[in-house]
């Protein structure tokens, strides 16, 4: 009884070990992002992370418990197999799962979760594409490291438990008493006796972010992000339907509450010459507003954006709805705000409900067809987009091999050549009368992503090199459409997916992570403006629809920014937090803290209430669980 009893102590406290030395060795890795931080920091970070270390701890030990009551009956070889190989298999779990989530932190801002088992899963060699050679060879040389250090650890600790076992005499009672403390494991998995049950928001405690992040066990944000894949209708529910209805209503634009409601002309701002000119966008990977020294960025990056902007409509207050490219897709091409744990595209049931730019401008007599140097396959974009409109796509295995030189497919000067190949000869055809039809084209880049390998070299830094590089592609593609009959009547729309790579380590509660530049240029055009209204991605849809003289409708979460009459607010949402900005205000709700993150502006400290306040709007101290109504335009 003794023997068993001590080695189930020892079992768990070996795994809570484990899991507290884990966090200075993240803080240490990540040295430059705490370098502000104060020495007592790390210790904070350890005890306010220890509630989720407890837990999972108490979930890896109850295997152990089970095999120590195995161990009252039998002490077999074959016994003595399965024990050795559990814990051969959470050595290397908790190897992977570390290493993994040390090399993600950097690009994603949050800790691990069941977001890269769905982008590997739906494609593998994309979701290693970020990674070079020898930055994969060194994470499986450290995860076989760090595996193998664990499971020496195991074995060791393991082999004194096991040599001090012996057939007790009373073995049903020994069975019993071992089952009852196997079954007390329950407590620290749920986290003591109170109404809510663990969580990784226990781990919150600083309004630093980054030390809240380093207290998230990784192993125990996974494991409670891959039980919430299923029921996402629980999932930050801050209201009943009917008070989320009531805010709603003052969200959207005026046309989607009531179709017949018109701008008057006198109000609208007429960006374009024609009333159907060709539409083409070109999503930008990762780029930033910092990027452009028009949006107060850096200088000598994005030279043609910035050229380009004093010669079309620049959006000046316009933010990025989420941070992976699936999410900025739904975003931009349907209008669909991010969802924060989950991305909709990777449900086809689900998208092929949407509405989509694509499919409103086909139904007016556009061409459409979408350009992708990559796998139009990764994280179902194919069936997204076959869903959303597109009559034709064009991918990387519409490239010859020698093209696909980047682990991203084809590199981008070959997709925009490709796409202005096209275009050419369809100007030359004039035979087919489809190609008097006006057209609809989507160019996503991919080169300005990690690694960051170019063929191209002007700038030392390789990330912004890379950036410098898929400018120069824009520069030279719209030089050379100039040439071409049909730039009088087309309108080229620039907008990043998301904010990536540059600038380097922004945290999620920055506002500067969110902010991206939107560029309208083209023969189309009627003059250069700059518009300061604030936006989101998922705005595009009705503004241009709504530019085109196109119902947008059902585009219900998007809204015309050139309709005064629109309320003008941008949008985000990442896996821990969401956020609303306009002109007056900005405010950040940290979803896994539950509670306010960031609140600036004219009404500070009254830019959320707590439910039941929507309608009387009456200011008072903000509790939990409260929801967003920013006082402003």
């Amino acid at each position: 009884m003794k023997e068993r009893l001590i080695g189930l102590i020892k079992t768990y406290i070996l795994f809570v070990c484990i899991f507290i030395l884990q966090k200075p060795l993240f803080i240490l890795y990540y040295s430059s992002l705490y370098a502000g931080t104060s020495w007592t920091d790390p210790f904070l970070v350890i005890w306010n992370g220890l509630p989720l270390d407890l837990s999972l701890a108490g979930y890896l030990t109850a295997i152990p418990g089970l095999l120590f009551i195995a161990s009252a009956w039998t002490l077999s070889k074959t016994l003595r197999s399965i024990w050795n190989g559990y814990y051969f298999f959470i050595a290397i779990l908790l190897a992977v799962i570390f290493i993994v989530d040390l090399g993600l932190y950097e690009y994603w801002g949050f800790r691990l979760d069941a977001t890269p088992l769905f982008y590997f899963f739906s494609s593998p060699k994309d979701a290693f594409a970020s990674m070079n050679i020898w930055q994969m060879i060194g994470g499986i040389v450290a995860m076989i490291v760090y595996a193998s250090l664990l499971y020496v650890i195991f074995l060791w600790v393991q082999k004194g438990i096991w040599k001090g076992l012996k057939l007790p005499y009373r073995r049903l009672s020994v069975s019993g008493v071992m089952l009852l403390l196997t079954a007390l494991l329950f407590i620290p998995i749920r986290g003591g006796f109170t109404v809510s049950t663990m969580n990784t928001g226990k781990a919150y405690f600083s309004s630093n972010q980054r030390l809240n992040h380093a207290a998230i066990n990784p192993a125990f944000s996974l494991m409670e992000s891959l039980s919430k894949q299923k029921d996402f209708s629980k999932q930050y529910r801050f209201m009943e339907t009917a008070q989320a209805d009531e805010l709603m209503k003052k969200l959207v634009d005026p046309q989607v509450l009531d179709s017949t409601a018109v701008v008057p002309d006198t109000l609208r701002t007429a960006l374009f010459k024609t009333e159907r000119p060709n539409v083409i966008f070109v999503i930008l990977e990762s780029f930033s507003s910092k990027l452009m020294t028009t949006l107060g960025g850096e200088p000598d990056i994005a030279v043609q954006m910035d050229s380009l902007a004093s010669e079309g409509v620049l959006f000046t207050n316009f933010f990025a709805n989420s941070f992976r490219t699936d999410r900025g897709l739904v975003s931009i091409l349907s209008g669909y705000p991010a969802q924060p744990t989950t991305s909709i595209m990777k449900y086809p049931r689900k998208t092929q409900n949407l509405p989509a730019i694509a499919g409103s401008l086909r139904d007016a007599g556009y061409r459409t067809k979408y350009y992708y140097g990559g796998d139009a396959d990764f994280t179902n974009m194919r069936s997204y987009l076959m869903s959303s409109g597109f009559e034709g796509i064009v991918s990387d295995q519409d490239f010859s091999v020698s093209e696909r030189l980047s682990k991203w497919g084809a590199h981008d000067h070959l997709v925009f050549n490709r796409l202005l190949e096209d275009i050419k000869a369809e100007a030359a055809d004039t035979t087919t009368a489809d190609n008097a039809r006006p057209f609809y084209r989507v160019l996503q880049t991919s080169s300005s992503h990690e690694p960051f390998e170019v063929p191209y070299r002007r700038l030392a830094n390789d990330r912004l090199n890379a950036f410098a590089y898929t400018d120069s592609c824009v520069g030279d593609f719209v030089k050379r459409f100039r040439e071409l009959p049909q730039w009088k009547n087309t309108v080229i729309v620039f907008v990043p997916d998301h904010l990536g790579a540059y600038p380097e380590q922004l945290n999620n509660q920055s506002v500067d992570r969110y902010q991206i530049p939107l560029l309208l240029v083209g023969g189309a055009i009627s003059e250069p403006r700059r518009i300061d209204v604030y936006g989101s991605q998922h705005d595009i849809a009705a503004t241009l629809l709504a530019q085109l003289s196109l119902p947008h409708q059902k585009f219900v979460f998007s809204k015309d920014m050139l309709n005064p009459a629109s309320p003008h607010f941008a949008f985000f949402a990442v896996p821990d937090l969401f956020g609303m900005v306009t002109p007056e205000n900005l405010l950040i709700f940290n979803c896994e803290a539950d509670a306010v993150a960031v609140d600036e502006g004219t009404a500070k400290g009254e830019n959320l209430l707590p439910v039941g306040e929507v309608k009387s709007g009456k200011n008072i101290q903000i509790p939990a669980r409260s929801i967003i109504t920013l006082q402003g335009k």
